[in-house]
């Protein structure tokens, strides 16, 4: 009897092609990553040496206008580019590939350099939904954490009473670091008290009626003497000479109520005009309903003041035409900053920085390879990565995540919210 020889079913062509699909998505993927990594890199560093403040609000307000990300995204960007400047390893599994932006997005929320390295691990054996159950969780202790601060935050006190003879009665129940500040101020000047007494200086406490030294808790009220308070109060205001620079002054006469006032040649008022608007009102509906908000390229903020293009100081009109709508920080980026703003032949705003460069509505779009995907990789490999299918793969099995027991784990608050007050 002949025995039945194994059958090898081959693989299906179409199986194949799909498998082979799915892996170019998956490598394709951490490049990405790795490349968001670069990307968060270069935004941390351009928020931190203020790039953005160019006329711009915040970083993220110039990544809506150079960039076109969603303001919500933008901000995302800004915060998870700063939050990796104090987390190398959560930024180097990013730049490898290893983390996903979606799964450090979220540790970004929890992580502290201290809980980094735990939760880098996390992110590699775990789903993104598994990280984001994890951090949910995490979230929920630290805000018990804070709740219970809180409350110890709320008992503290200071009380202050006279005695019958005159005494100052002082009890009081302080922070931690607050009551550390306040040892540290008294050992200091207890030591100054010291040393004016070795060296017979004025101001040293003076010793007991028998010639002992005072005591420690009577050091600590003598060391209390030693904290006095500025005898110059060092207040300014406008009526008592306080210089406010020209262009400060034309920003707030762009727009505003002025009342003129007449003197003689000796400095008396002879005649005080009526109070009128810089703008009429009927004037600033037509200034709004044309332009509708701040005219500042990738500003929009809908409430705005009217800007005199030429100053009616300086003989310009109060004319829709000589008018642009800017908002508080765009019209003081004007007058006192620098920007430069005029109308052209086709009554089309042009702005400038100071330097004289345009400043365009619209960015230059960047440039583009033809072959992105392949620049990419190339890009990459000259850095000594190499991705696979398989390099941003969690290593779970499939198994149940208990995320109670995950926190009692991971969370170094979480045992002492468990253990009684």
């Amino acid at each position: 009897m002949l025995a039945a020889a194994s059958m090898v079913v081959p693989t299906h062509e179409r199986v194949t092609a799909l498998d082979r699909l799915g892996d170019e998505i998956a490598e394709l993927s951490a490049h990405l990553d790795a490349a968001t990594a670069r990307l968060l890199a270069l935004i941390r560093e351009f928020d931190a040496r203020g790039g953005w403040n160019t006329g711009f609000r915040s970083c993220a307000a110039w990544l809506t206008w150079r960039v076109g990300l969603d303001r919500g995204a933008a901000r995302e960007r800004v915060r998870v580019a700063r939050a990796l400047g104090t987390l190398p390893r959560l930024a180097e599994a990013l730049a490898r590939g290893e983390l996903s932006y979606s799964k450090v997005r979220a540790l970004t929320r929890v992580a502290t350099p201290e809980t980094e390295t735990r939760l880098l691990a996390v992110g590699r054996a775990g789903t993104a939904e598994h990280v984001e159950r994890i951090v949910r969780g995490w979230r929920r202790v630290d805000q018990r954490a804070e709740a219970r601060e809180s409350r110890r935050h709320a008992s503290r006190g200071l009380y202050v009473r006279q005695d019958e003879d005159g005494m100052v009665m002082v009890r009081g129940r302080l922070e931690p670091e607050v009551g550390a500040l306040l040892m540290q101020a008294l050992a200091a000047a207890r030591t100054v008290l010291y040393q004016r007494a070795r060296a017979g200086a004025a101001g040293a406490p003076p010793a007991g009626p028998a010639g002992d030294p005072p005591t420690p808790a009577q050091q600590r009220a003598d060391a209390l003497a030693l904290a006095r308070g500025s005898d110059r109060p060092g207040q300014s205001a406008l009526e008592d000479g306080t210089h406010v620079p020209a262009e400060t002054c034309r920003r707030l006469a762009c727009d505003a109520s002025r009342v003129v006032m007449r003197h003689d040649a000796e400095g008396r008022v002879v005649e005080i005009g009526a109070r009128t608007r810089t703008i009429p009102p009927a004037l600033r509906r037509a200034l709004q309903h044309r332009d509708g908000g701040c005219c500042f390229p990738g500003c929009g903020v809908r409430v705005g003041q009217g800007h005199h293009l030429q100053h009616w100081a300086r003989g310009g009109p109060t004319t829709l035409s000589n008018l642009a709508l800017l908002c508080r920080r765009h019209h003081r980026a004007v007058h006192e900053d620098g920007y430069q703003v005029a109308r052209g032949p086709n009554g089309v705003l042009q702005f400038r920085r100071p330097d004289g460069r345009l400043l365009p509505d619209v960015p230059p779009p960047a440039a583009v390879p033809a072959d992105p995907v392949q620049t990419l990789r190339q890009h990459h490999e000259g850095q000594g990565l190499q991705f696979t299918a398989r390099t941003g793969c969690p290593s779970w099995l499939g198994e149940r995540l208990d995320v109670a027991w995950a926190i009692s784990v991971l969370h170094p608050r979480a045992n002492r919210l468990a253990s009684p007050s």
